[in-house]
């Protein structure tokens, strides 16, 4: 019987099944389920070949053999001996289908772990140091020390007090560069001396200047035994390489506390008892001992730090200084940036004729204005001046500068000459050497012309602070010629390192020979000649001065050292603040009291001479 013949309506057909073509008793039509597929494997993950998940397949009932088809009898008989699907329990629901995996989104971790991954290499992942070791007791103990002794010691000036808490810090970058398994090298150790002898300035001078230079050089000769480095970028950056390792090493500090102190609750608490127990006896039997004896309250006076209440908080900006200063230095010995690993490209290589014309050029200058100083350098200003109109100070004080620029912009075109230099071979290179050779030996002759026109400018008007120091800087440029003289013989490799150091001797000897005591005892060499004196600059110069003012006679020795015998009378500075010059000073003027001059200082030493008059036709002077 057919579907009609018996009333019910006619299934539609299942998805992806075959139509039915209409009841052909000869042709059995396959059924929309196979057989021979497991239910657990026609399931919602099934996709199509369009790429859509189809509907879960539900088996179909049984038909009986009076209303299937003769042809479908056989089919149903067949069937009937196959095993029946498994089919999953109903009551857990229809499964929701999947989306296929080329549709999914991929999951954000994996989107930042695939772009690391490509992610090139660029500069700072070249500079970084890998992470340093965990921070050990010592090195905790060293920053803990330096903190402390900045804040109770460098809160009244600086003096010897700067080298004691140098000490701890570099203890702290010690143990912390063995806790990394760093070895001392040859130059770390050269660094580290020059440093802490540019530190011991601060004890021997009172000028602020000296005193400023020699502790910014100290940093700089820290940070390069720390890091390192040895070509020209590694020395540049390196010089400065503490600052980027500020934050980094409190992180690293405060990790290491926080470790530690989980670890050893116990031995922290027995430490701070200890401690307070200590320090409870200490000013308990000092201050029955210091009442007791008045020396002894006034040796235990000058032992111990001034602190009060109201600088409370620039003791604790100097803690905080201290600290970080100190963990930057450990965390930089531990884990230093390689700033040796930036490297500067060569220009293009220029043709021998294009690169060598212009500084030959440039030679031929140099040679004819050095011919006309030769004669000015064997002492022949007659002829000179006579041409110039010029008096011998005025000559000189309008060539310095003009010289002083030459000179550092010849250091200029030799650093661009040698990127631009022709590269070919042997002969490149002997062209390059002695085209370069010729402006640095004919730079030498003007570095000296121009140190020959400062003597006689000082010669007619004075030192000054500021004519030594641009003298200073003439000297040591003509020192880095002759550096690159010995490179281009020798080879370059060690040229960066030579300049530095030369700038450190520089800054050393230059606080070593006390400026302000060669300013004064040059004015007074100059006032015993029958030449006149400024009294009113040599006022200000520093507590160095005074030992050479001590020589001027009366009234102009009272009223030269009136002002700092003021200023000792008023400033009571502690024995790790004051430096060996201030004491030398105050014992001159214990050994040699004053004079009461009263008025008489007013007018004295303004006599006419040769710089009021020059002052006035034109008052622009540069020093």
């Amino acid at each position: 019987m057919s579907d009609q013949q018996s009333g019910q309506q006619p299934e539609p057909p299942k998805p992806g099944g075959p139509k039915p073509e209409g009841p052909t008793p000869d042709v059995p039509k396959p059924a929309v389920s196979k057989p021979e597929v497991s239910g657990a494997e026609v399931s919602g993950d099934e996709v199509s070949e369009t790429g859509v998940a189809g509907p879960e397949v539900a088996p179909r009932a049984p038909v009986s053999a009076g209303e299937a088809a003769p042809g479908r009898a056989k089919a149903g008989s067949a069937s009937a001996r196959t095993p029946a699907p498994t089919v999953p329990p109903q009551s857990a629901g229809p499964e929701v289908p999947k989306v296929p995996a080329y549709l999914q989104a991929p999951p954000p971790p994996d989107v930042w772990q695939r772009r690391a991954q490509h992610q090139p290499s660029g500069l700072l992942s070249r500079l970084r140091p890998p992470a340093p070791p965990a921070i050990d007791a010592a090195t905790l103990w060293s920053v803990l020390a330096t903190a402390l002794l900045s804040a109770l010691l460098l809160g009244d000036g600086l003096g010897i007090n700067i080298l004691v808490v140098a000490v701890p810090a570099a203890l702290a970058a010690y143990f912390a560069a063995r806790g990394a398994r760093r070895r001392l090298r040859p130059w770390t150790a050269v660094w580290a001396v020059g440093g802490l002898a540019l530190l011991a300035v601060p004890a021997l001078r009172d000028a602020g200047w000296p005193v400023f230079l020699a502790v910014v050089s100290a940093l700089a000769l820290g940070s390069l035994a720390l890091h390192g480095s040895r070509s020209w970028p590694g020395v540049l950056l390196g010089s400065v390489g503490l600052v980027p390792s500020i934050a980094a090493g409190v992180r690293w500090g405060w990790h290491g506390v926080r470790a530690r102190a989980d670890d050893s609750r116990g031995r922290v608490r027995t430490a701070v008892r200890t401690s307070v127990v200590a320090v409870v006896l200490l000013v308990v039997f000092g201050t029955l001992f210091a009442s007791a004896d008045a020396a002894f309250a006034d040796l235990l006076g000058s032992l111990t730090p001034d602190v009060s209440v109201g600088d409370s908080p620039w003791r604790v900006f100097l803690f905080v200084l201290g600290l970080a200063g100190a963990l930057a230095a450990a965390h930089s010995a531990a884990a230093p940036v390689r700033w040796d690993r930036i490297t500067v490209r060569p220009g293009k290589a220029r043709s021998r004729a294009e690169w060598a014309l212009p500084l030959i050029v440039l030679n031929l200058l140099f040679a004819a204005f050095i011919a006309l100083q030769l004669a000015v350098l064997l002492g022949g200003y007659d002829k000179v001046l006579e041409e110039t109109g010029l008096t011998p100070s005025e000559y000189a004080r309008q060539g310095f500068w003009q010289l002083l620029w030459a000179t550092v912009l010849t250091l200029l075109v030799i650093a661009l000459a040698l990127r631009w230099a022709p590269r070919g071979g042997p002969r490149d290179r002997t062209l390059v050497r002695g085209v370069l050779g010729v402006l640095c030996v004919l730079t030498l002759v003007v570095v000296a012309s121009a140190l020959r026109r400062m003597d006689l400018y000082v010669d007619a008007f004075g030192l000054t602070r500021l004519r030594i120091s641009v003298a200073a800087v003439e000297l040591w440029l003509g020192v880095v010629l002759v550096l690159i003289l010995a490179a281009g013989v020798f080879g370059a490799r060690m040229l960066p390192r030579a300049v530095a150091v030369s700038a450190a001797a520089g800054v050393l000897a230059f606080g070593l020979l006390s400026p302000d005591g060669l300013i004064a005892e040059q004015n007074v060499q100059r006032y015993q000649s029958d030449r006149t004196i400024d009294i009113q600059y040599l006022k200000g110069l520093s507590a160095d001065a005074v030992p050479a003012l001590d020589e001027l006679p009366e009234p102009l020795r009272s009223c030269a050292l009136r002002n700092f015998q003021r200023d000792f009378a008023v400033e009571d500075t502690p024995w790790y603040a004051s430096s060996w010059g201030e004491r030398e000073a105050r014992d001159v003027l214990e050994k040699h009291p004053l004079r009461e001059v009263g008025a008489d200082c007013y007018g004295v030493g303004r006599e006419a001479d040769e710089r009021d008059g020059y002052e006035e036709e034109d008052s622009y002077d540069p020093y």
